[in-house]
């Protein structure tokens, strides 16, 4: 007998992500968070594999994702450079975007 870790489609922080119990996701920071804090995802939009799946419109009721946050960095470094040629103007910028490391603890579903 095989057996199969659930599987759910999950938005959170502006993306969507499929997971499974112990994925590890690099996602935009949740603000007001440590390391080691819960993180529940109620923003649920599928539940399951092959005939089982439960598929929301657009969320499944009463399903919902715990996560651990096991840090929070900072990303790469992105540059923005601006020039417009003949007319002096150049402007140089960087931007490093927040991030939090999170594992996935459990999928409940109702």
């Amino acid at each position: 007998m095989r057996f199969f870790k659930m599987k759910a489609t999950i938005r959170t922080q502006g993306r969507q992500f499929t997971v499974t119990e112990g994925d590890i996701l690099t996602v935009n920071q949740y603000r007001d968070t440590e390391a080691g804090s819960d993180v529940e995802i109620n923003e649920v939009l599928a539940v399951g594999e092959g005939e089982k799946a439960v598929f929301g419109a657009p969320l499944v009721d009463g399903a919902s994702v715990s996560a651990k946050v096991l840090e929070n960095k900072r990303g790469k470094k992105v540059t923005v450079y601006k020039k417009k040629r003949r007319k002096g103007f150049e402007k140089k910028r960087g931007h490093r975007q927040e991030l939090s490391v999170i594992k996935i603890e459990s999928i409940t579903t109702a």
